[in-house]
């Protein structure tokens, strides 16, 4: 299993994308992805660099069940989480349905959140799934 998120926008304030997971070449699932600005790939203040990674499957008392980000370099603990608003990511990845200003503060955030990373969680095998950032 294979996945592509290529970045849309990045604005300064945040950078929104779209994740595509594929099976094969079979679209499986995709939703829209909400991280920081680019900042020189610095430890939670930005997204992290482009390229190819690893992820897998991860659960923790503070996020529960959730996805890591794997062999970041320069970085530990790249999580793909549940996040509405950029105000919740410190260098991560929020995954959710669409794009809505939720809070009114000018910025774009993602709604259902929760619900979307579960169905992700059960799209990604035990083994994981190569993540591809453009």
């Amino acid at each position: 299993m294979r996945s592509i998120l290529p970045r849309l926008r990045d604005d300064g304030q945040e950078t929104l994308g779209t994740l595509i997971v594929y099976d094969e070449l079979d679209k499986v699932f995709e939703c829209k992805t909400l991280e920081l600005p680019w900042k020189n790939n610095e430890t939670n203040v930005s997204c992290i660099p482009k390229g190819i990674y690893h992820v897998s499957h991860r659960e923790s008392e503070k996020y529960g069940d959730h996805l890591i980000v794997e062999d970041v370099k320069g970085r530990t603990y790249i999580l793909i989480h549940v996040a509405n608003y950029v105000s919740q990511i410190e260098g991560c990845i929020g995954v959710g349905k669409k794009y809505a200003d939720i809070d009114g503060d000018g910025l774009l955030d993602i709604t259902s959140s929760r619900a979307t990373l579960k169905k992700l969680i059960s799209i990604v095998p035990i083994e994981g799934m190569s993540l591809e950032i453009i």
